[in-house]
């Protein structure tokens, strides 16, 4: 659970603005479980602003060939110290601190090949050759794939990673490793690389691998290697890419569970695109108040890891109830860790998922997928319930009269929470 630079800021976020941001967090937040500060795209880059095109020839490395902010950006990183100084004032606000990064060894470090940290090997000797449709990322020229079947490849993966280990890093995003597109596979070997060297740090690290829509039938490896991984590409502020999410989380439901889950990516509520080239124009959220509602709950049932994508500080009351409604957070953290069940799917637009909960309790979402109000009307025992359980709507944060049937009319792409006993 927490917040991540990307949807706000694109590319060019500053170290004022994530300090801004984390400390509203912090003071309005944190008690509520949001606890993690994310750095995504790009914060080696000192030509960024939001608004040209990514530029390969302002990425910022050090003698190694290793990113390393830019400092017009992030002056607390002059003199070599990298992102230490700012991990080191998150985690003195009792937060935890995280950053995002592109596949691969930046283009210019193989250019000029730089020697790999701690090794022998050079940057050239770790790039995946020229002919490989992995070398090189559709969307972002910054860096080449790295062959991490080779020693060199695997020698560039520990060097990065121990930078962020010295840095503080709690939280390892890893980009255009994760999806299939233009004949570009899953890349299983760099995943294992990235993941191992991680674990050899012995520092305790959430890795999380973007973006999707990731292949389900890579789910045996994800779970072996990765904690958190992508289920769809960019998902904005819009009725189809919410509609859509329904399908992707419950194609990944049997593959979530403690250590390893599913992730319907940043949540684009609030004030978003504030400096964004990939998605303009800046914007409150397009979401209407019933499909803010819909997405809260879906994300908290499924579960889905929590990352919010607005600045923070814009937020109105609203916004601020979504994030801190305490009952429906507990059905996303329940210590139980389980995943939902999808009970009625397409074509009823009346759709039922149920979870267990801890302590003999479950959650159950009402959704309402079609774009017209519907009356949902069911005995308890429909859900298995042999007698009336007690039920509490979680959003409203009422308990219900007593009744042997449950019934409720949903607006077009609404929703209820309930828990039951």
């Amino acid at each position: 659970m927490g917040w991540n630079s990307y949807d706000a800021f694109g590319d060019s976020v500053t170290e004022a603005e994530v300090l801004t941001n984390a400390q509203w967090l912090k003071e309005r937040l944190r008690v509520y479980g949001w606890d993690t500060v994310v750095v995504d795209f790009r914060w080696y880059d000192r030509l960024a602003d939001g608004l040209r095109s990514q530029d390969p020839e302002g990425v910022t490395f050090d003698e190694f060939g290793r990113c390393v902010p830019a400092t017009n950006r992030f002056p607390s990183a002059v003199g070599g110290e990298g992102f230490r100084p700012l991990a080191e004032k998150l985690h003195a606000m009792g937060l935890r601190f995280g950053i995002h990064i592109m596949r691969g060894i930046p283009r210019k470090a193989v250019e000029a090949n730089l020697p790999i940290e701690n090794s022998n090997f050079h940057a050239a000797e770790a790039a995946l050759a020229t002919n490989d449709p992995n070398r090189t990322c559709v969307w972002n020229r910054d860096m080449f794939g790295v062959n991490a079947d080779s020693p060199a490849g695997r020698a560039w993966y520990a060097s990065i990673v121990r930078q962020y280990a010295e840095w503080g890093i709690d939280y390892l995003k890893c980009d255009d490793i994760a999806n299939l597109q233009r004949g570009k596979i899953y890349d299983a070997s760099e995943i294992e690389a990235l993941s191992t060297s991680l674990r050899k740090t012995r520092r305790p690290v959430v890795l999380s691998i973007s973006p999707g829509e990731t292949p389900v039938n890579c789910s045996p490896h994800l779970k072996e290697f990765v904690n958190m991984w992508r289920i769809s590409g960019d998902f904005w502020d819009n009725w189809p890419s919410l509609n859509h999410s329904f399908d992707l989380f419950a194609a990944w439901l049997p593959d979530a569970g403690p250590g390893h889950w599913p992730d319907g990516d940043m949540i684009p509520l609030g004030r978003i695109c504030i400096r964004n080239c990939d998605v303009r124009p800046e914007r409150w959220t397009r979401f209407t108040p019933d499909e803010q509602v819909t997405l809260m709950t879906l994300l908290a049932i499924a579960p889905s890891p929590l990352m919010l994508g607005m600045n923070l500080p814009d937020n109105d009351d609203w916004t601020t109830a979504l994030l801190t409604n305490p009952e429906v957070l507990a059905v996303n953290q329940d210590l139980l860790a389980q995943p939902a069940r999808r009970m009625f799917g397409p074509p009823v637009a009346g759709e039922t998922w149920m979870k267990k909960l801890l302590n003999g309790y479950a959650a159950v979402a009402l959704f309402n997928r079609s774009n017209e109000t519907i009356h949902v009307a069911f005995p308890w025992r429909n859900l298995g319930f042999l007698k009336t359980p007690e039920a509490r709507d979680l959003w409203l944060r009422q308990t219900l009269a007593p009744c042997e049937t449950f019934s409720a009319d949903l607006p077009a792409h609404g929703s209820v929470l309930l828990r039951l006993k």
